[in-house]
C-alpha cells in the first residue's frame, strides 16, 4: 500500500472545509498536516481533483489562507496527492488576508 506522508496533499474534511500542506501523520480520518493552508476558495480548477492535478488557471480570485505550521484534522474524508505542477501554482496563490 503507498502511503502519501511527506507529501504535499489536500485534505477534505467532513465538516473542516479543505486543507493543503504536508502530510506528516495519518490515523483513520485524523490526519495532521505541516505549512498548512486553508483552501477556503478557489477558482481555476473545476475540482479538487482538478485542483491537485494542474492547480489553479486562475490564482488571483483563489482566497487561500495564510501558513500555519501545523494542523490536525479530525474529519478528513479524502486526501488527494498533488502534482509538481499543482504544488507549484497552489503555492504560488498569494496569502489571502482581511
Amino acid at each position: 500500500m503507498e502511503t502519501n506522508i511527506g507529501k504535499k496533499v489536500i485534505i477534505r474534511g467532513d465538516r473542516s472545509g479543505v486543507e493543503y500542506g504536508t502530510l506528516v501523520a495519518h490515523n483513520g480520518q485524523e490526519v495532521t498536516l505541516h505549512n498548512a493552508r486553508r483552501i477556503w476558495y478557489w477558482d481555476g480548477a473545476a475540482s479538487l481533483s482538478q485542483l491537485a492535478v494542474d492547480g489553479t488557471s486562475n490564482p488571483r480570485e483563489c482566497k487561500f489562507t495564510v501558513a500555519v505550521e501545523s494542523i490536525t484534522i479530525l474529519d478528513a474524508i479524502e486526501i488527494i496527492p498533488c502534482t509538481e505542477k499543482a504544488i507549484k501554482s497552489i503555492e504560488e496563490v498569494e496569502e489571502w488576508r482581511i
